[in-house]
């Protein structure tokens, strides 16, 4: 291994990294996918194939052939919108697509006034969004592009208008779009008590990065929707706070430059970064270095077997044999030692004989490596009373 990594080359370093960034975004687009439940599902039958294919039990590995086959068909349905997301995130890495950050007292306020709009029972729903676009994800409303103000917002949630049922979606510091409509969610353990506002925000935020808060009118709470999960907040400074968690992955702030955005998303991630190295390394060890054949030569212990009743083994001479091996490297690697040995018949040592003769069928080795040469060609067997 040692080896293989001092032959690395500066293609080599750039095929890891490469494969390393698709491997982050896509386990990042696993941990965050609604269906990440049946991939789980299908990554164990993955397995069951594999543990049939080795242990060659055929009807179950031609089975499970034809199921693999079905399920990338339902993989595409089912998973069309994380599909799509995982794409986006593709381009997404490398642009510097991220909503600009609010102003401090814009937060302030709003927080202020969600609060107030749960003590007056007003129903609101706004939506924050992320680096993801949310032109597929929501219908109808009414495009405004006006500064995020108290008067502004009381005017749009007024019961009396045709846009307050819907959502305000707010971008920056500016009310973008209002009366929309957002994407229900089905996950009904997770809205619990919650209306069609909550429903809404938890569906918005299943399908995207957008951050949502909604205000119920009936029970006059404040809750938030990021990342599939819904969460009621009590204070105002249990939003602040979540709002600003989300503006640290999301939006940046005009001093910040390409390089800087990549490395807070970077560290954010910085497990899921940690296992895409190591998945990457090892797939590259695996497939590039290991895929190529090779030769080596082990030293093989060698085992007298059928030993005469009331005798034992003196000496043996030599207690290794040296045998020229050829495979792919990835095999000889992960030889084990224990499945390395040369048997030698000790029963002949009755009829006086003591040194043997060492073929390729006294050899125990994996099948997928071939024999090319055994250096010694001659043992000498000692054996004594007991």
């Amino acid at each position: 291994m040692l080896l293989t990594f001092a032959e690395l080359r500066a293609v080599d370093v750039l095929d890891i990294l490469i494969v390393s960034g698709l491997c982050w975004i896509a386990i990042v687009w696993i941990r965050e996918a609604r269906a990440r439940v049946a991939l789980g599902g299908m990554a164990a039958v993955a397995l069951l194939f594999w543990a049939a294919h080795a242990l060659d039990l055929r009807l179950t590995t031609s089975l499970l052939q034809g199921f693999i086959a079905l399920s990338a068909l339902v993989l595409v349905v089912v998973f069309q919108d994380d599909l799509r997301r995982f794409f986006e995130g593709i381009t997404l890495a490398v642009m510097r697509n991220a909503t600009p950050r609010p102003s401090d007292d814009l937060l302030d306020e709003l927080g202020t006034l969600c609060f107030s709009f749960a003590q007056d029972r007003i129903g609101a729903l706004f939506v924050f969004p992320g680096r993801e676009p949310l032109d597929r994800l929501i219908d109808g409303g009414v495009y405004l592009d006006g500064r995020v103000s108290e008067p502004l917002l009381r005017s749009l949630l007024d019961p009396r208008t045709p846009g307050h049922d819907g959502g305000i979606v707010i971008r920056g510091g500016k009310v973008v779009r209002f009366g929309v409509h957002l994407p229900l969610s089905t996950e009904w353990e997770e809205i619990g008590a919650g209306g069609t506002r909550h429903a809404a925000s938890l569906g918005l935020a299943e399908r995207s990065d957008a951050f949502c808060i909604a205000v119920s009118e009936e029970r006059g709470e404040v809750s938030i929707a990021w990342r599939g999960r819904l969460e009621q907040v009590a204070t105002e400074d249990a939003l602040r706070k979540r709002i600003d968690r989300f503006l640290r992955r999301t939006a940046r702030r005009r001093s910040e430059n390409w390089l800087q955005t990549r490395l807070l998303t970077a560290r954010h991630h910085w497990r899921e970064g940690l296992v895409a190295c190591t998945v990457a390394t090892a797939l590259w060890l695996h497939t590039v270095p290991g895929a190529e054949v090779d030769r080596r030569s082990r030293s093989i212990p060698v085992v007298v077997e059928n030993i005469p009743e009331g005798f034992r083994v003196a000496n043996i001479d030599p207690p290794e044999i040296d045998v020229v091996f050829e495979g792919l490297k990835r095999d000889l690697v992960m030889a084990e030692t224990d499945e390395l040995r040369v048997r030698i018949d000790g029963g002949l040592a009755r009829l006086g004989r003591r040194t043997f003769s060492v073929g390729e069928h006294q050899v125990d080795h994996p099948p997928e490596l071939e024999i090319i040469a055994i250096e010694q060609g001659q043992i000498r067997l000692a054996l004594e009373r007991q």
